[in-house]
């Protein structure tokens, strides 16, 4: 009997917990500790690779040769820019696809990664891409891991390590948040995926019972709030969900979040020309944030064509976005640009989705 074997392309352990599989194990008459076991193995090699141990039985390597599940991910396009940014289209078992991104680090041994967590966006934000082709449906707990392994493969094949992961990619993650939860486990914990709870950022466009479900769950993640405007008319105008959810209610609630885990809020705000971009929108952000220890993400726009309303965005010149930032940091905000990543590529969010669906 040989002692190796290769067992992701005969079930998918991304849709198991280590609890769930312990319980299957013993159910089948294994013991339960080999559950670890296999999980550490498959979550280290990114869900590829081969195990060599002669103290595994050998029904236990027939059951997992012979499982009939399959891996839900495969991948249906791939795209690498100049700066080295990986962006992958991912195909789930029914044939949809979601977009994941791996961001090479300035250190020479590290990644980021972006995941999606949903298919498609119901939120209408109207200078994204997603939300263009609408919501479809969330995914699984394991689908959500399925990304994280894809990148973590990416990284192994640069020589680096997948250091942080950002859920900033297809979907609102609070309006998915039990399976998005249930993969932050599996990737946080040390027995699975081992990437730490303070490496990994849950964004949203401000769904306040998010929020306070997320704060309640005590994951001790970070939090990052796309705001993207001052003042709850214009922020209406480009994110739907601003209707809902008043910029008063959003920053109280990452303020809970913020107290109760003491990971400092991001607030991400994408530039526009003419938009929200005046010294007098910046200067109404600082008034926002004052007594607040929060951090700006100033975004730089990824064009991605006629908005739902009809709007074609621009991006703010370099001089306009530098004095808006200038003007926060002169009111005590904590302020930076976050490097623009894979430009020559399809970057921004739903872009490669929609380029290849429409081929």
């Amino acid at each position: 009997m040989p002692a190796h074997w290769f067992y992701p392309d005969v079930m998918d352990l991304s849709e198991y917990t280590l609890e769930a599989l312990q319980r299957e194990l013993a159910g089948l008459g294994f013991a339960p500790c080999h559950a670890a076991r296999l999980l550490r193995f498959f979550y280290a090699t990114g869900g590829e690779g081969t195990i060599g141990d002669s103290q595994l039985p050998r029904a236990l390597i027939e059951w997992l040769r012979e499982g009939t599940a399959r891996r839900p991910l495969s991948q249906a396009a791939r795209q690498v820019a100049v700066d080295g940014t990986t962006k992958l289209l991912l195909r789930l078992a029914d044939g949809r696809t979601v977009e994941s991104v791996l961001m090479p680090a300035h250190r020479a041994d590290r990644a980021a990664g972006c995941i999606s967590s949903q298919v498609g966006c119901a939120m209408g934000c109207d200078f994204c891409a997603t939300t263009k082709t609408g919501f479809e449906r969330n995914l699984s707990a394991g689908e959500i891991v399925g990304q994280f392994l894809a990148l973590r493969r990416e990284a192994l094949a640069m020589d680096r390590r997948l250091q942080t992961i950002v859920f900033m990619g297809m979907g609102e993650p609070m309006l998915n948040l039990d399976n998005v939860l249930a993969a932050i486990d599996r990737m946080a914990r040390n027995e699975l995926g081992a990437l730490g709870w303070r490496q990994i950022t849950v964004s949203t466009v401000g769904i306040v019972p998010g929020i306070h479900a997320l704060t309640a769950s005590r994951l001790n993640v970070h939090l990052a709030i796309s705001l993207h405007a001052p003042d709850d008319e214009t922020r209406a105008r480009l994110l739907p969900m601003g209707r809902r959810f008043l910029l008063r209610d959003i920053l109280e609630a990452a303020d809970g979040h913020q107290a109760a885990t003491g990971r400092t809020v991001s607030i991400q705000y994408c530039l526009l020309r003419g938009v929200n971009d005046s010294l007098g929108q910046a200067d109404d952000l600082a008034s926002l944030l004052i007594g607040r220890r929060m951090h700006v993400n100033l975004l730089r726009y990824n064009p991605t064509g006629i908005g739902l309303r009809g709007a074609a965005y621009e991006a703010t010149p370099d001089a306009i976005a530098e004095g808006f930032m200038m003007h926060l940091r002169s009111r005590g905000v904590v302020a930076h640009f976050r490097r623009p990543r894979g430009r020559d590529i399809d970057a921004a969010c739903g872009q490669l989705r929609r380029r290849t669906e429409a081929v």
